[in-house]
């Protein structure tokens, strides 16, 4: 229910079109776990470490993730029903690379929690070794998005062709 006593709302400001999601800070509770997952199995290159936090990414950038135990250090994984960070979207170049990331997690003997077609986008879900949720995905062309008669985008969840999918990797 809103707040009646919220002060009343201003023009939201527009955020330009070129922006992006920067990086993602997760808490962990051990780094070394951490890295065996996210480096390991997901891919990604350490770029720097200091005390409590190692720092990865993909293709030279400074960072796409980073681990810390700067609060967790031992910690369990927040218990379901609370707030907190739904999950990590990883957005592959192409069909390709998702199917190679995919089996390198099945290789890794990690259970994937879902596997969905959305229409614009084939997407995996799976967690980290400390519970925090991971989407590996890819989008198709924007030419191909499915679309409602005014224009919007019509989005869906079905089942996606997993067979499908790691054959093209």
């Amino acid at each position: 229910m809103p707040d009646t006593n919220a002060a009343p709302l201003q023009q939201p400001a527009i955020a330009p079109a070129g922006l992006r999601i920067g990086h993602t800070h997760l808490k962990v509770s051990n780094l070394e776990r951490g890295l065996a997952f996210w480096r390991d199995v997901i891919g990604l290159e350490e770029t720097a470490r200091y005390p409590g936090a190692v720092f990865l990414s993909a293709g030279g950038y400074h960072h796409h993730i980073a681990i810390n135990t700067w609060e967790s250090e031992n910690g369990p994984p927040p218990p379901p029903g609370t707030t907190g960070l739904f999950h990590v979207a990883l957005l592959y170049p192409d069909r390709t690379s998702l199917a190679r990331a995919v089996k390198a997690v099945l290789a890794a003997g990690i259970r994937l929690d879902g596997a969905s077609d959305h229409g614009v986008s084939e997407a995996i879900y799976l967690r980290d070794p400390d519970g925090n949720g991971v989407e590996l995905y890819v989008d198709r062309p924007e030419a191909e998005w499915p679309r409602n008669p005014d224009g919007s985008l019509a989005m869906f969840t079905r089942r996606l062709d997993l067979p499908g999918l790691l054959a093209a990797g």
